[in-house]
C-alpha cells in the first residue's frame, strides 16, 4: 500500500494550495475530494454560455489569497470595477457619494453629514486596526460617527467588504482592516470565474507531484491520540500520520472519534456561519446602461455587473450578481429571492425580458465561522493540539484574515507546520544516527 507524508481532505482552494506547498517541499501528499469535481465553493457553473460562480466571488488585491496565488504562479486575469454607483435607500436610488463632486451634490446627506463623511473617509485608511479596542462594530460606530446616514453608509461598506451583516458580534478591528483593503486596491473579478483558479491550482499540484483523487469520501480520521490513517465510505483505508482537514468545524469534528475532549468540540460549538442568498443573472443587455453597481443602505443587499470588467460569457451577454447578506437561520428563501428580484426591478426595469440564464442559491455558506466577540483568544489551528498529526485549514481557520484570504493563509500555515515538523524529525533522527 502506498503511504504518504500527508493527506488533505477537501479539494477546494485551501486544500490545493496546501498540496502545492507540500509537494514543492518534496513531501508526498494526496488530496481527497468526495465530489467528482474539485473546487468546493470555488467551482464555476456554465449555463447557456455564462460563467456563474457559486455566489459572489472577488479577490482582494491587497489580501493574502491574491499574494499567495500569484506567488504559486496562478495567472489572475480580469478587472477591478470603479467605485461609482448607487445607494438604495427607502426603495429609491441615490447617486453614491463616492468622490468629492458626488459628495457635494448628494441629496442623501445633510451638509453636516457631508462634512462628517468626507472627514471620516479621509481618516479611515490611517486607523491602526490592529490596535483597536475589542468592542463590536456597532459600539465603535455609534461612538465615532454622529450622523445616522453616515453610519448607514459605513455599515454598508462593512457588509460589502466582509459579506457579513452582524454589527453586534464582529470586533471592529478586523472589519476596519478588511474595509481598508477593499478601498486601498479594490477587488478583482476573474475572467471565466473562479474555476480558472481551481483548474490552475490542480495543474500546479499535479505537476509538483501531488496525487489527487476525486469521488473519494472520507468517513473517519483514525487516531489514538495521534493520526494513524483514514477510512473511506467504500471501506478502503490508507495509513498516514498527518492529515489536513479543510472541511467545516462540524464536518471535521464528525470524522474524529472521541473528539469531545479536543479543540474540535470548542470550534464546532462556537462556530457562527455567515450565510447569503445569491441571484446570478446573464442578460442580453442592461436595461439602464449606466447602472453597474448598487449598495443597499436600509436593506443588506448588493448588486454588481461583473461583466463590466471581466469576461464571463462566451457570447455577447452580461453576467451580474445580487446578494442578500444573512446570518444563520434568519432568512426565508422565497422572501430573499423576491427581495433580490425587487432590487433588480428598481435598478433595471423589465430586466426579465433580457434573461438568458438565471441561478438562485438560497442559504449559501459564505464562511463556516467568522471572528466574533466572546471567541477564545486562541486562533483555530493550524494544529489540533490534542491529536498529533491533525491540522485544519479553510475559510473559518482564521488568524485575522477573512473569506478567501483566510482559506489561503490557513492552508499555508498548515502545510508549513507539517514541512517544519518533518524536517525537525529528520534532523533529530540524523543526529541520533550519527551519535
Amino acid at each position: 500500500m502506498q503511504t504518504y507524508d500527508a493527506a488533505i481532505i477537501g479539494g477546494g482552494i485551501s486544500g490545493l494550495i496546501a498540496a502545492i506547498d507540500l509537494a514543492r517541499a518534496n513531501k508526498s501528499v494526496i488530496v481527497l475530494e468526495k465530489s467528482n469535481r474539485l473546487g468546493g465553493r470555488g467551482m464555476t457553473i456554465n449555463k447557456d454560455g455564462a460563467c456563474f460562480n457559486l455566489g459572489g466571488h472577488a479577490l482582494y488585491r491587497a489580501g493574502e489569497a491574491y499574494s499567495i496565488l500569484q506567488e504559486l504562479g496562478v495567472k489572475l486575469e480580469g478587472g477591478t470595477p470603479p467605485a461609482d454607483g448607487y445607494a438604495i435607500w427607502q426603495n429609491r436610488l441615490w447617486p453614491l457619494p463616492g468622490n468629492p463632486a458626488r459628495l457635494l451634490s448628494s441629496r442623501l446627506l445633510s451638509w453636516p453629514g457631508k462634512v462628517e463623511l468626507g472627514r471620516f473617509m479621509l481618516g479611515l485608511g490611517k486607523i491602526d486596526a490592529a490596535a483597536m479596542a475589542n468592542i463590536s462594530l456597532r459600539d465603535w460606530a455609534e461612538r465615532q460617527i454622529r450622523d445616522p446616514m453616515v453610519r448607514h453608509i459605513f455599515y454598508a461598506l462593512c457588509r460589502t467588504a466582509t459579506y457579513n451583516k452582524a454589527l453586534d458580534d464582529q470586533p471592529v478591528g478586523p472589519v476596519i482592516r478588511q474595509v481598508q483593503r477593499s478601498l486601498k486596491s479594490g477587488v478583482l473579478y476573474v475572467n471565466g470565474g473562479w474555476q480558472t483558479i481551481v483548474d490552475q491550482l490542480r495543474e500546479l499540484a499535479v505537476r509538483a507531484g501531488a496525487t489527487i483523487r476525486s469521488g473519494k469520501n472520507v468517513t473517519e480520521i483514525m487516531h489514538n491520540g495521534a493520526v494513524s490513517g483514514l477510512r473511506f465510505s467504500d471501506g478502503e483505508t490508507i495509513q498516514v500520520n498527518r492529515v489536513i482537514s479543510t472541511l467545516s468545524p462540524a464536518e471535521t469534528y464528525r470524522l474524529v472519534g472521541d473528539a469531545d475532549p479536543t479543540s474540535l468540540r470548542r470550534w464546532k460549538d462556537g462556530a457562527r456561519p455567515v450565510m447569503a442568498a445569491c441571484l446570478d443573472l446573464c442578460l442580453k443587455r442592461l436595461p439602464v446602461a449606466d447602472r453597474h453597481f448598487a449598495i443597499g443602505l436600509d436593506q443588506p443587499v448588493f448588486f454588481t455587473n461583473h461583466s463590466r470588467v471581466a469576461k464571463l460569457s462566451d457570447r455577447d451577454t452580461l453576467v451580474m450578481h445580487l446578494i442578500k447578506y444573512n446570518c444563520s437561520g434568519d432568512s426565508d428563501p422565497k422572501t430573499d429571492e423576491r427581495l433580490l428580484e425587487q432590487t433588480m426591478n428598481l435598478l433595471h426595469p423589465d430586466w426579465q425580458k433580457e434573461v438568458v440564464a438565471k441561478q438562485f442559491l438560497p442559504n449559501m455558506t459564505v464562511v463556516h465561522d467568522y471572528m466574533h466577540l466572546g471567541q477564545s483568544e486562541l486562533m483555530p489551528g493550524p494544529a489540533v493540539p490534542e491529536i498529533r498529526g491533525l491540522y485544519i485549514a479553510g475559510d473559518w481557520a482564521s488568524h485575522g484574515e477573512m473569506l478567501a484570504d483566510a482559506a489561503a493563509a490557513s492552508a499555508r500555515r498548515a502545510a508549513g507546520r507539517i514541512i517544519n515538523e518533518i524536517s525537525s524529525e529528520y534532523a533529530a533522527a540524523s543526529a541520533a544516527y550519527r551519535a
